[in-house]
């Protein structure tokens, strides 16, 4: 899949609003407004560019132009991938892990700390945080030296942002660093195949963990049902213990739980809201369906 770096923006340095931002803009609105087909005209001055710049950085980055990632963008599409979500995941469940730590493609590596681990280690534990422009949305993100622990997007402001990543880590040390964390920011949304593995840590019970782990197995571009989740890890009755566990999820993106949707194809609840959801769901999709095309 193509890539592009987010710290190329050698074209707009003296600019104060950076593309990553711009094309977060554009996609959400190309999600948005997919049924009126809208213009590359349209796409281009939500973005703030240039039709040139913004067909060519679109491209560069997502590895597809605008017009060709629109047409993918289906409500119906959803349900197509839905259809066969237990096939899917057994296939990924099947194929088992290249180590006992290296999951999604060698993408992430994970590491696990129960509530106990953490409630011990209070203080000491040092997150390093920063809010950081991706192409997908404005993300706030937090790293340990065991690896990332936080990747939220930013919703409604960021002191909203800010105040749940306190609550959820009080009792840690917590210092604003985002020059430590722009480095991390960047690699998580690279689209990169062959980048060395992102470090997570991940904290929570054995139950969540395991939901968890087989979120990772999701391919990317697919989705799957609660139910499908719930069976994969042995507990087919426990649809609602998944869902909670989804919900729980502190590292969006790259522990994909943007990816389970309801049976019906309905897009609903997420933690960073439903519209960031469907726009996570669309711009994955759309780039699978366009590859296999």
């Amino acid at each position: 899949m193509a890539s592009v770096s987010l710290a190329d923006v050698s074209e707009f340095e003296a600019d104060r609003d950076p593309f990553n931002a711009r094309i977060a803009r554009a996609i959400a609105y190309m999600v948005e407004h997919y049924q009126e087909q809208p213009s590359l005209e349209a796409m281009a001055a939500q973005a703030g560019l240039s039709t040139f710049h913004f067909q060519r950085i679109f491209k560069r980055w997502a590895g597809i132009s605008p017009k060709r990632f629109l047409q993918y963008v289906t409500l119906a599409h959803a349900k197509r991938l839905l259809a066969s979500d237990a096939s899917v995941l057994g296939a990924a469940l099947d194929t088992g892990l290249s180590g006992p730590s290296r999951l999604h493609d060698l993408f992430v590596s994970c590491e696990a700390m129960t509530p106990g681990e953490f409630k011990a280690l209070g203080d000491q534990l040092v997150i390093r945080w920063g809010l950081h422009d991706g192409p997908l949305g404005r993300v706030l993100l937090g790293a340990t030296e065991r690896g990332i622990c936080w990747l939220g997007f930013v919703v409604e402001s960021d002191a909203a942002a800010i105040a749940a990543f306190e609550r959820e880590w009080a009792g840690a040390r917590l210092l604003r660093d985002d020059a430590a964390t722009a480095d991390l920011a960047a690699r998580a949304f690279a689209l990169k195949q062959d980048a060395a593995p992102l470090p997570l840590l991940l904290r929570g019970t054995n139950f969540q963990i395991k939901v968890w782990e087989a979120l990772l197995r999701v391919p990317f571009g697919q989705l799957v049902s609660y139910q499908a989740i719930a069976q994969a890890i042995g507990s087919p009755g426990a649809q609602r213990a998944v869902g909670r566990a989804v919900g729980s999820n502190n590292i969006a993106w790259l522990i994909p739980c943007h990816r389970v949707i309801l049976s019906t194809g309905v897009i609903h609840n997420y933690r960073w809201g439903a519209e960031q959801k469907r726009m996570l769901t669309t711009f994955e999709s759309a780039l699978e369906e366009a590859r296999a095309a």
